[in-house]
């Protein structure tokens, strides 16, 4: 197993004990920081390991930090298509 992919699965065993823990601003600042290092991360996990394994670490990711996705994708639509009417 590579390291990449050892890391990854620490990272997912870290998130998903970080979102067992109370938290005051429902987790954002930590949502923060494990963005900024899994995107690195997924990085490295696709380049050594190839794009199959990046894109289930990608869906794996993004099941944990739904909420983030979320905002991004509405705030992308409303740059995009515009406010709605």
């Amino acid at each position: 197993m590579s390291w990449s992919l050892i890391l990854g699965f620490l990272w997912l065993i870290t998130a998903n004990f970080i979102a067992m823990l109370p938290s005051k601003d429902k987790h954002w600042r930590n949502a923060y920081v494990l963005i900024a290092i899994g995107i690195p991360l997924l990085g490295w996990l696709t380049w050594e390991n190839g794009p199959w394994v990046g894109l289930v670490a990608l869906a794996a990711g993004v099941s944990i930090l739904r909420w983030p996705v979320r905002y991004l994708g509405r705030w992308m639509k409303r740059k995009t298509v515009g406010p709605a009417e």
